[in-house]
């Protein structure tokens, strides 16, 4: 599954536009390297998203068949490693309101 569908169908990010905007501002890191939205993701994988002063961590625990799938099952696609805020300010505002 591409990250973008996975980072939409866990609701770590709530719409696949927007998931693809982090991606190509590199704010979303697949093991360590900056991925872009076509990365194909698999269990095991280590997701780290930068969301204004907030970096959050994720292991994916399953990769879903569908595109969609329910709230309570999202929930079980991952387990949080770290979540962190950062003291620095982002290096520049990202305006996603569309």
């Amino acid at each position: 599954m591409r990250l973008d569908l996975f980072l939409k169908a866990s609701r770590l990010i709530l719409r696949r536009t927007l998931a693809q905007k982090f991606c190509d501002a590199g704010l979303v890191k697949i093991n360590g390297l900056t991925a872009k939205s076509s990365r194909e993701v698999k269990t095991g994988d280590e997701i780290e998203i930068k969301k204004g002063n907030r970096l959050t961590k994720v292991k994916i625990l399953g990769v879903p068949a569908k595109k969609q799938i329910s709230r309570q099952e999202a929930d079980k696609l991952y387990q949080v490693i770290s979540e962190e805020f950062l003291e620095e300010e982002a290096p520049f505002e990202l305006n996603f309101a569309d």
